[in-house]
């Protein structure tokens, strides 16, 4: 058959999995961080690619000051809660205590944090804690 050109679909099995894991190690390493985030005197390194896939808010601010490595100081944020928001955008997943739970999700909404803000279902499954 001339002229027909076949087409393979080459998938990696474990990307979901794998990616996760890159992003987590590169994270505790601190390689290739790029964005210094600043709350509670205390500074912590990020990378510009994971704030802006996991929060529309982070996204606007680093699209419209393309510095090279800016520094995003956040007001009034209790540390441990920024550090929580930067674990779940990391891994997907955190844990955070009751007493916690009402300024980490206020900071996840303000910073509109995907997985957390961006659908009623992620309310109902923070309420649902309260209930069990």
């Amino acid at each position: 058959m001339v002229g027909s050109d076949m087409q393979f679909c080459l998938r990696w099995n474990n990307f979901g999995t794998t990616m996760t894991a890159a992003l987590h190690s590169l994270h505790e390493g601190g390689d290739f961080v790029d964005v210094t985030l600043a709350a509670d005197g205390v500074q912590l390194k990020a990378h510009k690619l994971v704030l802006s896939a996991c929060s529309p808010y982070f996204r606007d601010i680093l699209k419209n000051n393309p510095c090279q490595h800016p520094v995003i100081i956040l007001r009034d944020v209790p540390i441990e809660d920024l550090e929580a928001v930067l674990a779940f955008m990391y891994e997907g997943q955190v844990n955070v205590s009751q007493t916690r739970l009402h300024t980490f999700m206020k900071l996840a909404e303000a910073l509109q944090v995907r997985g957390l803000t961006d659908t009623q279902t992620a309310r109902a499954r923070v309420e649902k804690v309260f209930i069990s």
